[in-house]
């Protein structure tokens, strides 16, 4: 599959397969894209801890985040809590150092004097602020969006699941007050078909890209719109006929609630 088609069906797959465990390979190609993310500064504070449905303990898996229905929690066959490991601000000055020796920033003869006279104090400085929500938070959610990529290149679905308040799944997996939990993903082998009901709808385009000014909207060629449907990047919209028997079906077939938002 090209790389355009996995973007494009990159949309949340809710229905995983509980009886079909997954493969920890998989999860791993899944965290290696993930450690080759953009992180600024080097900084690689972005984790993720494996929840392993058949090797977790109960306690661990009741303390997992269930939003409302909660089934999506209960059918994966593996959950990855994405967390930020505060302490990696640190040692900003050594991660630094390596992107100028390996000649991935800076240039000229006096790039090692710049650094350690303006860029390292810098860091040093503002280090405590950049453990909060902020660039490492997008770094993070990079790092999910290889991952994923990944995941649906090998078959795989996912979903994206919050929390208000992450404080006993922190605890309850031996996390140290340093780390943070910002969002769990559930993997697994879809349930429902490839589509999943059709590509989600979105606001236009126009209203969310400007160019130069905000009242400037970028301008979309309708060109490269059909060479992006033509790659399958741009797919047949939502909601595509036969998806509420879909969904009925595998509500009946797994026992899941009624009815459920999530």
């Amino acid at each position: 599959m090209e790389l355009r088609e996995v973007i494009g069906n990159r949309r949340s797959i809710r229905y995983l397969d509980p009886q079909r465990p997954v493969e920890l390979e998989k999860i791993q190609r899944m965290l290696e894209a993930a450690r080759l993310a953009s992180h600024f500064g080097n900084n690689n504070a972005v984790r993720a801890l494996v929840v392993h449905r058949e090797s977790a303990s109960e306690e661990q898996l009741a303390c997992l985040p269930s939003p409302v229905g909660g089934f999506q929690i209960q059918l994966a066959p593996v959950i990855l809590l994405w967390y930020v490991e505060g302490n990696a601000m640190d040692f900003a000055g050594e991660r630094l150092r390596e992107l100028v020796h390996c000649g991935a920033l800076g240039y000229g003869p006096n790039k090692l004097v710049e650094l350690e006279e303006t860029l390292v104090p810098l860091f040093n400085r503002i280090g405590e602020a950049l453990k909060g929500p902020g660039m490492v938070d997008m770094d993070l959610g990079q790092a999910v969006a290889q991952a994923t990529l990944m995941a649906f290149e090998q078959g795989l679905g996912t979903c994206c699941q919050g929390s208000a308040d992450w404080s006993k799944v922190e605890k309850a997996f031996g996390l140290p007050q340093s780390c943070r939990i910002v969002v769990a993903q559930t993997v697994g082998y879809p349930l429902e078909s490839g589509d999943a009901g059709g590509q989600r709808p979105r606001l236009p385009f126009e209203e969310l890209f400007q160019l130069n000014a905000y009242e400037n909207p970028f301008p979309r060629s309708r060109e490269v719109v059909a060479g992006l449907t033509r790659d399958k990047l741009i797919q047949t919209p939502a909601p595509l006929s036969g998806r509420d028997a879909e969904i009925e079906a595998i509500r009946r077939k797994y026992d899941l609630p009624g009815s459920g938002m999530i």
